[in-house]
């Protein structure tokens, strides 16, 4: 004769062996505890055998229940397994953000504003590239990025839609290596005339401000190196090779990773970045998060 368990009894009988009592299955199962002794009475008449039997206060397995049990625990350890495994996948899928940041943008003051991205309620993977404003707009507009930190505004393009979302500005710090600082610091901006500078992207919008600046004061620098990569010139600045600009803002950080000191602030000179993205972005949670802030 075929049997067939009911497996929510034996869910039931493998919880009270599991918990040792009739009151403490119960509870786990959230049944009044008559109703629990039922079910397991009625799961033992089913088999046509015990499966607990009473020692004074204690409940203990007969052999079959052991034998049954061993079957039965594996299969509901691995059922909740599997719940717990859905109920993470399910609560917190984690979301991919693509960002293109443009090499000239500082990246410590790039990474102030992309942070708010991975503290979302909503987990954020989160891959960074950096390029050219163009090359990254082209990705952007090709839905390779997700969104682009960049310092200026895009050409037009009448076949992609996008947003500019202004983020964050700061005016512009001038540093050096701390002796080169501490000698140029007290005759600043005429200290400068004709001393070695490194520039980031030659058509950056803050370079060209700054540039425009030292003409507005008759100061002439030699723009000795471009280099494109923010972190790059930070390195050269520190082995004394020249002067460089970096946004106030991040001067602490600046200071203390690169081993630099501050010259001067220039308030006059603001370096501004903003977040660029398409239709699809304003719906993303980090990209929100990322506008949020700004």
């Amino acid at each position: 004769m075929s049997r067939r368990l009911n497996y929510r009894h034996l869910h039931h009988f493998w919880v009270v062996a599991r918990e040792g009592s009739v009151a403490r299955a119960a509870e786990a199962l959230d049944l009044a505890p008559q109703t629990l002794s039922s079910q397991i009475s009625t799961f033992e008449a089913d088999l046509g055998t015990r499966l607990f039997e009473r020692r004074g206060r204690r409940l203990v397995m007969t052999d079959t229940g052991h034998r049954v049990f061993q079957y039965a625990d594996p299969m509901f350890r691995t059922a909740e397994e599997l719940e717990a495994w859905l109920d993470d996948a399910q609560a917190a899928p984690a979301r991919k953000l693509r960002v293109g940041i443009v090499a000239s943008i500082h990246k410590l003051f790039a990474y102030r504003v992309i942070a708010p991205a991975l503290e979302t309620t909503t987990p954020v993977t989160l891959r960074c590239r950096t390029g050219t404003p163009e090359d990254l707009t082209s990705a952007l507009a090709r839905h390779e990025l997700d969104v682009v930190i960049t310092d200026r505004p895009p050409a037009g393009d009448e076949d992609f839609r996008w947003y500019l979302n202004p983020l964050s500005q700061s005016a512009i710090s001038l540093f050096a290596e701390p002796a080169l600082a501490q000698s140029l610091a007290p005759g600043f901006p005429n200290s400068l005339e004709g001393f070695p500078f490194l520039a980031s992207a030659l058509e950056a919008p803050y370079y060209q401000q700054l540039m425009q600046w030292f003409r507005d004061q008759g100061i002439r620098v030699h723009e000795a190196a471009e280099i494109d990569d923010s972190a790059l010139i930070k390195v050269f600045g520190r082995a004394g090779l020249g002067v460089f600009a970096a946004p106030t803002v991040i001067r602490e950080e600046v200071c203390r990773q690169y081993q630099v000191e501050e010259i001067a602030s220039i308030e006059a000179v603001r370096d501004q970045i903003y977040a660029l993205y398409g239709v699809e972005g304003m719906r993303h949670p980090g990209i929100q998060a990322i506008c949020s802030e700004s």
